[in-house]
């Protein structure tokens, strides 16, 4: 696993005291407002303050004064130290499942590997691929029955049709 995560990527400045716009990678922006570090281009950068702007987080960095200072961030990648989060049982950073097998328990069967995870007004969706097949797959307790990153299995509980079978 890696131990440092993409959580979001600067897009603009915020005002004249070098504050960052953030668009954030994650369920919820106020998920960023918690930090006290972040990581751009492999340097460290202290978090001073942090704000939620309709879906944006707007940060400030120590050190970082002006706008012009901080327009040499935009477009940047902000990452973080996993070591600095700690998940509540059943969450998952969405970079250590990618790649996962997914068995279905209807027909105990490998399905796929988990692509991508789209996230839908609706909730998430799990991308499977299988060569050229593609399954979606909801991402809620439903279908998911149980993501194991020591084994790198996702076990899933599939519906007729979901999966191109009746």
């Amino acid at each position: 696993m890696k131990q440092y995560l993409e959580t979001g990527k600067i897009v603009n400045t915020h005002a004249l005291q070098g504050a960052v716009k953030i668009q954030p990678w994650s369920d919820d922006p106020a998920f960023l407002k918690k930090l006290k570090r972040v990581y751009i281009d492999g340097q460290e950068y202290r978090v001073v303050s942090a704000s939620i702007q309709k879906s944006f987080v707007l940060m400030k960095f120590e050190g970082i004064e002006t706008v012009e200072a901080a327009m040499r961030f935009r477009n940047k990648i902000v990452y973080i130290d996993r070591e600095d989060i700690h998940l509540p049982e059943g969450r998952y950073f969405v970079q250590d499942i990618i790649g996962l097998t997914v068995h279905d328990l209807r027909g105990d069967r490998d399905i796929g590997t988990l692509q991508e995870v789209m996230n839908l007004p609706a909730g998430d969706i799990y991308l499977v691929k299988n060569g050229n097949a593609e399954y979606m797959i909801p991402a809620n307790p439903v279908f998911v029955k149980n993501i194991d990153l020591d084994t790198g299995v996702i076990t899933v509980e599939t519906i007729g049709g979901m999966t191109g079978d009746e």
